[in-house]
């Protein structure tokens, strides 16, 4: 019986496959595909040229705005500074006017903005068999040679710090795309709260990842994306060829997320959750890049440790070993 895969991302071992035939015929190219590094890396002579692509598939509300968010995050876990982007629209037939191609273009150009990208081009079509805006990103960012940082550079006996929490972006999409389910859960001020949680705590993880580099002791940097903590744990073991061992007690999940997982019998841990940024530490860094994140006001806490060599993620119950499963898609795929 013929394989078909369920909405999100392909499981690793499938992308493997792919991405295995993949042509790199230009030896400028540092980094190309592989599981687990979201960038590509360029040999651009004085420096490196960081290039992230990524869709907005999921959100209707503010997919401009979220389309820029979402790519710089990748781009500054490599150190870089993203520069330039392009874009590609594909919009609904019969639902598009001009009106939501206004609305669209001033999240994404303001956004850009914000964050001193200059927009350089891409492409725009009314696409059939879509019902809602896609929009696909390229984003190329600059880094010093000496400066960059890639998923697969943790070390043995790193820390792995975890940024304000787990399901940010999740909670946000979902209040916003389901909020009508939650009026017996949640008060409409919480509702609220959590359609604003890509604001507040936010789901750019741009001012974390710049403190982190401050400092030589990052090793690597992921965020966590489709999926959510559970793949993004893989992704970084995959990459960098690791054991993890994995403390899930100390994960940050808030009260609202909470409430919203146990109302749609969601694993908090396998959701979507921009927002949230892994950082591997050396333990001789570990206490100045907390202060930094203290200092700045980002909520953290330690939720693994780098044990050997090997790509594996783990955790320890009653004296025993459990290995983390890999999730098959992600929890938010099971309300569309």
């Amino acid at each position: 019986m013929m394989t078909v895969f369920p909405i999100g991302k392909l499981p690793p071992d499938v992308l493997s496959k792919i991405i295995v035939n993949a042509p790199i015929l230009d030896k400028r190219v540092l980094f190309g595909p592989n599981v687990g590094l979201d960038c590509a890396v360029i040999d651009n002579g004085d420096n490196f040229l960081v290039i992230k692509n990524d869709p907005i598939t999921f959100v209707t509300h503010n997919p401009g705005w979220y389309a820029v968010q979402i790519n710089a995050n990748d781009i500054v876990t490599t150190g870089a500074i993203p520069k330039w982007m392009m874009a590609t629209f594909l919009l609904p037939e019969n639902k598009t006017t001009m009106g939501l191609l206004e609305e669209i273009s001033t999240q994404l150009f303001k956004a850009c903005s914000e964050k001193g990208i200059s927009f350089i081009g891409g492409h725009t079509e009314i696409t059939y068999g879509i019902d809602r805006p896609i929009i696909s990103v390229t984003m190329i960012g600059e880094v010093k040679k000496e400066n960059l940082i890639m998923t697969s550079g943790a070390q043995i006996g790193d820390h792995i710090l975890l940024t304000k929490g787990v399901g940010i972006e999740g909670t946000a999409i979902i209040a916003n795309e389901f909020g009508y389910k939650l009026s017996g859960i949640l008060s409409p001020e919480d509702i609220q709260l959590a359609k604003d949680y890509i604001f507040k705590p936010g789901i750019s993880v741009y001012k974390e990842a710049l403190l982190a580099i401050e400092d030589k002791g990052v090793h690597a940097m992921h965020d966590v994306t489709e999926g959510g903590l559970s793949a993004a744990l893989w992704e970084l073991a995959i990459a960098s060829d690791k054991n993890i061992e994995f403390f899930p007690e100390n994960v940050i999940i808030s009260d609202i997320t909470k409430i919203i997982c146990e109302f749609f019998d969601i694993n908090p841990i396998n959701l979507i959750s921009s927002g949230a940024l892994l950082i591997a530490v050396d333990p001789k860094s570990l206490n100045q890049i907390t202060s930094n994140l203290i200092k700045n006001g980002i909520r953290f806490s330690r939720i693994g440790v780098v044990k050997s060599t090997g790509a594996s993620v783990w955790f320890e119950i009653d004296n025993l070993q459990m290995k983390l499963e890999y999730p098959n898609r992600d929890e938010i795929t099971t309300l569309f």
